[in-house]
């Protein structure tokens, strides 16, 4: 077996920055447990396949594809930045001649569309509801210790956790701040929360570029200890920022290590548009 396979960083123009996925492109049928092992060889937050719906189909002309993805661990109903990489993959390297690109998930039809400086995503808008402190304190203090927390919310969609910090903090505070992965596991075992989201109010621009908010995110229940730049938290980040700052538009920076830039247009659909640039760092064959 021999699959032509990318490595994609997304949510940056420049390599070894953002967040990296690998793309497979399926000729034909895989097996289905040799999608995780494949996930599992490759050993990035997540690897995306994306396969053809009918016979006739090809990439070069085709919009429209079934798209999975996996961490190292499982499979995942929804990944921007994977999705992202699909269609960078598709536009940039094997010349899709379509301007739009619709993509059949687990998470439903999402689209993705050429931009002048990126792609746009088009995904769901995830709402958040108030969380109560004392039902998720043993995972909050065994994450962040003492730091304190102005506000907390939960996406029953997602399962996703959003915790926001103190406006008192300041950018580098959440840059540095050391994060308990390894037992979030063990603390919150009833499969209520698959995500962890730590997100801080933004800053005033001056040297530096203005954004809306910061966050970081964790997912140690389904393999990735931190993902460097996340498409699904930021659908729910905008929900929660739009209703916090009353903006529509937003831009955001998430703090990882390798670092990520995003710009959100929530739409009166209940979706949101979400633009990231991409850039493409290996090409080769996988060969099984």
């Amino acid at each position: 077996m021999k699959l032509p396979v990318f490595v994609v960083d997304a949510f940056t123009a420049k390599a070894f920055h953002g967040n990296p996925a690998a793309v497979c492109l399926l000729e034909n049928k895989l097996d289905e447990d040799m999608h995780q092992k494949i996930a599992r060889e490759m050993n990035l937050s997540e690897t995306a396949f994306i396969r053809k719906l009918h016979p006739t189909d090809n990439f070069t002309q085709s919009s429209c594809f079934g798209l999975r993805w996996f961490t190292p661990a499982s499979e995942v109903p929804l990944c921007g930045h994977a999705t992202l990489a699909s269609a960078a993959v598709l536009f940039d390297k094997i010349k899709n001649v379509n301007s739009t690109l619709t993509f059949v998930t687990l998470s439903g039809e999402l689209k993705a569309r050429r931009a002048e400086d990126g792609i746009i995503l088009d995904l769901p808008l995830y709402p958040a509801h108030p969380q109560d402190f004392h039902e998720v304190e043993d995972l909050i203090k065994t994450a962040i210790g003492d730091t304190r927390v102005q506000d907390m919310c939960y996406s029953p969609d997602t399962r996703k956790l959003l915790v926001r910090l103190s406006d008192t903090y300041k950018r580098s505070f959440l840059e540095n701040l050391k994060v308990n992965t390894q037992d979030l596991p063990q603390v919150e075992s009833t499969g209520k929360v698959k995500g962890l989201i730590l997100t801080l109010k933004g800053e005033p621009g001056g040297q530096t570029p203005a954004f809306d908010f910061y966050s970081r995110y964790f997912a140690p229940w389904v393999g990735v200890a931190e993902d460097p730049v996340t498409g699904s938290a930021h659908a729910v980040l905008s929900s929660y920022w739009s209703q916090q700052l009353g903006k529509k538009d937003m831009r955001a920076f998430q703090c990882s290590r390798r670092g990520g830039e995003l710009e959100m247009s929530l739409r009166p659909d209940g979706r949101v548009d979400i633009r990231g640039a991409t850039a493409v760092v290996l090409e080769g064959t996988l060969t099984a």
